[in-house]
């Protein structure tokens, strides 16, 4: 497999089944968090005999964490022991390739599906390596219709900015199954994935969820970053950003709908119980929104000044602001690249 250009980081996050809860769920979980980076076996601690078709089936849940030069990206997989779903299939195909190499260094288990949780590159441009291993690439139809328009955004402007050439930018995603408003996937012996398209659109122009009922793990993609600065750019729509703080919280609530015992697993950042997770990030996109609304009205004029030769200036002093804000967030970066699509669309509305 292609290795990417810096090292790529692996970490593993294992959850216990619900019947096996009480008696893994302090040990092997803190173990498998904080102790070290090794993936735990989820299984009871007495075999219970084949899963009838009724019982959730536990598996392991582990996460690929590429380096900057894939923007720090969360892939996980969850292994259920006869195979494997991916969730979020990485920015680059050396990336993808890479995420390939860990998942076949962990399980032999087949790679079914790679399900992309909403339309940004680092979410779609590494599906041909995983299809190329087997995955079947799934999608909400909102999805799948945002990819073109998405690539050609982004190829132009990455493109455009020497990152990459005609010949080295990764082509245009494609998707092999399209679902409505939700799906679960058939996966063997009683092991259960549902996804959800969310009615709000919230980091994206559309954002699917992925449950894990035995587990009881919740895959969001960038809807949340917990204590990792967002992705602020907005929804890639009709060629230019839309960013809607607004309905973004408002899909942040949705997820309020699952368990108080969901642990909620983000495109950046740690994974954290639901109610915290959700709290968290709607307290910081109601502090960023003002925070540049506010550096924003201190200048002259703002669309001006973001249109001008200076906008890198300013966009890197709205990053200090972000860092000071949030002393212990990671990624400021994030700011500084995003943060474009949320200040434009505030300073038209000054």
């Amino acid at each position: 497999m292609i290795a990417p250009t810096t090292p790529s980081r692996t970490t593993s996050t294992g959850q216990p089944s619900k019947r096996s809860r009480r008696s893994a769920l302090r040990g092997a979980l803190r173990s498998a968090l904080v102790a070290s980076f090794a993936a735990l076996p989820l299984t009871s601690a007495c075999d219970p005999g084949p899963p009838d078709e009724n019982e959730e089936v536990p598996g392991t849940l582990r996460s690929f964490v590429s380096g900057p030069e894939g923007f720090d990206t969360r892939s996980y997989y969850y292994d259920t022991g006869e195979q494997v779903v991916v969730f979020d299939a990485q920015f680059t195909e050396p990336l993808a390739e890479a995420l390939v190499a860990d998942i076949r260094a962990h399980t032999d288990s087949p790679i079914a599906y790679a399900v992309i949780t909403h339309p940004n590159p680092d979410k779609f441009n590494g599906v041909g390596p995983l299809r190329d291993a087997g995955a079947t690439i799934i999608a909400a139809e909102a999805t799948a219709a945002a990819i073109p328009g998405v690539h050609a955004y982004k190829r132009a402007y990455f493109v455009g900015g020497g990152t990459f050439t005609e010949e080295t930018y990764p082509p245009e995603a494609t998707v092999d199954e399209t679902f409505g408003g939700s799906l679960r996937l058939p996966l063997n012996a009683g092991a259960v994935v549902e996804l959800r398209v969310l009615d709000n659109p919230g980091v994206s122009s559309t954002q699917t969820v992925a449950h894990i009922p035995a587990i009881d793990a919740l895959i969001v993609g960038d809807l949340v970053h917990h204590r990792a600065h967002a992705w602020l750019e907005g929804g890639i729509v009709d060629g230019a950003p839309k960013p809607d703080l607004a309905a973004w919280i408002a899909a942040l609530g949705e997820l309020l709908a699952y368990s108080e015992t969901t642990t909620v697993y983000g495109g950046r950042g740690e994974p954290a119980p639901v109610a915290e997770a959700v709290a968290e990030e709607r307290r910081y996109l109601g502090e960023i929104e003002p925070l540049v609304r506010d550096y924003l009205g201190a200048l002259d004029d703002p669309q001006a000044a973001l249109a001008g030769d200076d906008a890198g200036a300013h966009f890197a002093a709205i990053t200090e602001l972000a860092r000071a804000a949030f002393p212990d967030y990671e990624h400021a970066y994030l700011i500084t690249y995003g943060v474009y699509g949320l200040a434009l669309d505030l300073a038209g509305q000054g």
